[in-house]
């Protein structure tokens, strides 16, 4: 796998773990309410988009810079 291959994925599963804990936040607030973690799962999902942003920006514009 190439360095470039490397980054998209681990881009891609970075957006995954932190989309789907803010997900959580939102789908049991209860849980989330008692372990403290309502901002912390707000931060995850600012942090999920601007990795889905970046993710984006590398795909569409940075990897066509990139030599394989």
């Amino acid at each position: 796998m190439s360095l470039r291959g490397f980054h998209i994925l681990f881009l891609i599963l970075a957006v995954i773990c932190s989309g789907g804990f803010w997900a959580w936040t939102i789908w049991q607030p209860e849980q989330a309410k008692e372990m403290n973690a309502v901002t912390t799962g707000n931060l995850s999902g600012s942090l999920a988009l601007g990795l889905l942003v970046y993710t984006l920006w590398f795909i569409i514009v940075k990897s066509k810079t990139i030599r394989v």
